[in-house]
């Protein structure tokens, strides 16, 4: 606790209060009460006409009240960027309303600023996919790094099956979405095809799996796993394009390295995830996500 005083007289708690603190408004003084700051005789008191009498102790908690913890693990924040480390199994941000990192981040960080901040989404990771994840804590923050998105660098690490027929090497195709919201490669340019470069180089070979440190030049939906596949070597657990399916397994696809010009200071800001555990063990039988 902080200060602590024995009553030599009856009177009010706010009385008390008063002269402990001479110099702050009631208002501070009432905070303190509504905080459940204050002490009487070992039970925390929060009405300031409670009535005390000669020999009555108080005790004022004056340490600064501890942050409340973030709802992920933060990497990085400061005034105008956040980066946290995405979980497995779900979603960056969802338009049905079902638990996703923007919702649950944006709730915190207006509870945390009494209303003032929230979360603004420049970027996102698939549902099953983890590592870092940037958002920005204001529009303009958000504006100027998706303006200035292409000197960012972003590397991830994946499992693959098998080895790739080149150590290094890099995949470039057109990826177009069907209507079964699957992507696919095509060497066509047609109106809804972007156009993705993937590199990729080998990290270290796992018994039938490698380990590849995948850039990418390009930010388009599921890229990775489609050129993954494209090469013959499907991310582990990525079901839906091409990775076995003897087993339901946790997709092995980590995004593990972001740095970007900050949009105030134009700093290069570097931040890291490490591998999520049990990430190069495969085991026979199904995974959950956690």
């Amino acid at each position: 606790m902080g200060l602590k005083t024995t009553v030599s007289h009856n009177c009010t708690l706010l009385e008390v209060l008063q002269e402990l603190y001479p110099q702050s408004p009631r208002t501070r003084i009432k905070k303190n009460l509504k905080h459940k700051n204050v002490v009487c005789n070992g039970k925390v008191v929060t009405l300031y006409s409670y009535q005390l009498k000669s020999g009555d102790v108080v005790e004022v908690n004056t340490s600064t009240p501890k942050r409340a913890k973030a709802p992920f693990p933060v990497l990085y924040e400061d005034n105008d960027v956040i980066v946290v480390d995405k979980p497995v199994g779900i979603s960056t941000s969802s338009t049905d309303y079902s638990a996703n990192v923007y919702h649950t981040l944006s709730g915190f960080l207006k509870d945390q600023s009494k209303g003032r901040i929230k979360a603004y989404v420049v970027h996102r990771l698939d549902k099953e996919v983890s590592g870092v994840l940037l958002f920005a804590k204001s529009e303009k923050a958000m504006n100027i790094i998706k303006d200035n998105w292409k000197e960012t660098k972003k590397l991830y690490y994946a499992l693959v099956e098998g080895k790739p027929k080149e150590e290094e090497g890099t995949i470039e195709s057109w990826l177009v979405e069907n209507k079964n919201l699957k992507v696919y490669s095509t060497h066509t340019q047609t109106e809804k095809a972007k156009f993705a470069i993937t590199h990729y180089r080998t990290i270290k070979q796992l018994n039938e799996y490698t380990l590849l440190e995948v850039n990418i030049e390009t930010g388009r939906k599921n890229q990775i796993r489609v050129h993954m596949s494209d090469l013959g070597c499907p991310i582990v657990g990525d079901r839906k394009y091409n990775g076995a399916v003897d087993f339901v397994r946790r997709v092995r696809l980590h995004a593990i390295y972001l740095s970007f010009p900050h949009p105030i200071t134009k700093e290069i800001i570097k931040v890291e995830s490490n591998l999520p555990k049990g990430f190069l063990i495969v085991k026979d039988g199904n995974e959950n996500y956690k």
